[in-house]
């Protein structure tokens, strides 16, 4: 038997990591599996666990006010060298490109432990942008002894930067696995404004905005864009869950409150939001995940920010950047709210992030890895 670490902390990993610790408690006398949470999101991770009945082994919880990420980094890396010195696991498995992923790598590497690296491989090629993530997740690729890319994209990038092709394995993303257990037909919202919301069986726009470096004048400038949107629909509803952050939250309220059609809302839980998300009509988000999850929906979706990590949905029709220019974010979403021929053209692309099946394909090559089986790995290709 292989003990098996898997490193979390926001609900973005957390949610991309589930399915893989699903599928590797299936094969219990083959795998051990050690969870460890940093709580870098306490509140939205603990939704999240409970989402997939999750129950972590070791809870860092180690957030504090105010603090740096230099801070976060010591104290993050100290407590998992701790557990990694007393549990001694022969792989550790990281996600994404959160400081807890490439700390929770850099602790493995101390202990020259082995590393799996679930959605390895997307680039922007701009340091900056997003910040940190974009140096997590390379910082992370130089470490990971296994690389599991969602595309053909990531992986190319990968072995742009040198890295042995025999390592990288084009899975699909995790997050299509993760709807499929999260959605459901007849779901009931927990928000009692959803319900009454989706009652009045209007089309639905969904927003979010939060990145850091969206806020300001970016910030302002969309949220004008859908102003005018609203003021030109008013038989659409906008729904906005609001980022709890009072730099977005004042500037929000402060451009869209006392709309009829806007519903300014506090942030979603993971089932919530995705089953709204399944719910909507057309999607405008600065959030890199939405771009991976509404594909899977067969819904449009208007990215506000210039450059994307995720270029495959852009490549395939169903994502446009539109970057945070007022008067084009409202001319592209108005073309799809209006013209239902530019609107079908972008909802019946294909979706180019999974089939759900990433998470079986990841747990077949750490199987390999580890000699229990030579399967051969069937890897992701996007169909329609």
């Amino acid at each position: 038997m292989k003990k098996i670490a898997v490193i979390f902390g926001t609900r973005p990993d957390t949610i991309k990591l589930a399915p893989v610790i699903i599928e590797l408690k299936k094969l219990k006398k083959q795998f051990q599996v050690i969870t460890i949470a940093t709580a870098q999101h306490r509140q939205m991770l603990d939704q999240v666990l409970n989402v997939f009945n999750i129950r972590p082994n070791y809870d860092l919880d180690i957030m504090q006010p105010n603090q740096s990420l230099a801070m976060l980094t010591k104290n993050t890396v100290e407590a998992l060298d701790l557990i990694l010195e007393k549990e001694k696991p022969d792989m550790v498995l990281v996600q994404g490109d959160t400081t807890t992923t490439f700390v929770g790598s850099l602790a493995a590497f101390y202990r020259q432990i082995p590393v799996g690296h679930v959605e390895a491989g997307l680039r922007t090629n701009d340091k900056l942008n997003p910040f940190p993530e974009e140096i997590n997740r390379r910082l992370t690729s130089t470490i990971a002894e296994l690389h599991f890319a969602p595309t053909e994209t990531a992986k190319n990038a990968l072995k742009k930067e040198n890295i042995s092709g025999k390592n990288i394995f084009v899975t699909g993303n995790t997050v299509i696995d993760a709807l499929e257990i999260a959605v459901k037909k007849d779901y009931s919202f927990s928000v009692t404004a959803l319900e009454e919301i989706l009652s009045q069986k209007k089309k639905i726009v969904l927003l979010t905005m939060h990145r850091r470096e969206n806020w300001g004048e970016p910030m302002r400038g969309a949220c004008k864009a859908v102003k005018k949107l609203a003021q030109l629909y008013p038989n659409i509803n906008f729904v906005f869950p609001v980022h709890l952050n009072p730099v977005v939250k004042d500037l929000v309220h402060e451009n869209l409150e006392n709309l009829t059609n806007v519903f300014l809302i506090a942030p979603l839980d993971y089932s919530d939001f995705v089953n709204l998300m399944s719910k909507s009509y057309l999607i405008i988000t600065d959030s890199g995940g939405v771009q991976e999850e509404g594909p899977h929906f067969g819904i449009p979706i208007l990215v506000l920010r210039t450059v994307t990590e995720r270029p495959e949905a852009v490549k395939y029709g169903t994502v446009k950047l539109v970057g945070l220019d007022e008067n084009k974010i409202f001319s592209i979403a108005k073309k799809l709210l209006s013209n239902k021929r530019d609107y079908k053209k972008m909802a019946s692309a294909v979706n180019p992030y999974g089939d759900g099946l990433a998470a079986v394909r990841t747990v077949q090559i750490i199987q390999n890895y580890f000699g229990f089986s030579k399967q051969k790995i069937k890897e992701f290709v996007p169909h329609k």
